[in-house]
């Protein structure tokens, strides 16, 4: 049986995956912006795996994209858009 943080990991690369083809598919503001709120809990999920394993670089980098993916969030869902 997986431990835990085996399944954190396995939804947070599942998670990804679908995220980015969300917003690789370019299907309009709103479905990107959803597509960075899945990035967000990708990149939450992932920080925890590492956090668990004691992998440092790998929460590391993820703590970066959680920031990078709240202002994508940002950008497509909170911001009005300026035409």
């Amino acid at each position: 049986m997986e431990t835990f943080a085996d399944a954190i990991k396995w939804f947070a690369s599942i998670s990804g995956m679908s995220a980015a083809l969300i917003v690789s598919l370019d299907l309009g503001r709103r479905m990107t912006g959803w597509g960075f709120v899945i990035f967000v809990a990708s990149s939450v999920a992932w920080f925890a795996g590492a956090w668990l394993t004691e992998d440092w670089a790998l929460g590391t980098q993820n703590g970066m994209l959680f920031a990078i993916n709240v202002l994508g969030v940002y950008r497509y869902l909170i911001r009005a858009r300026s035409d």
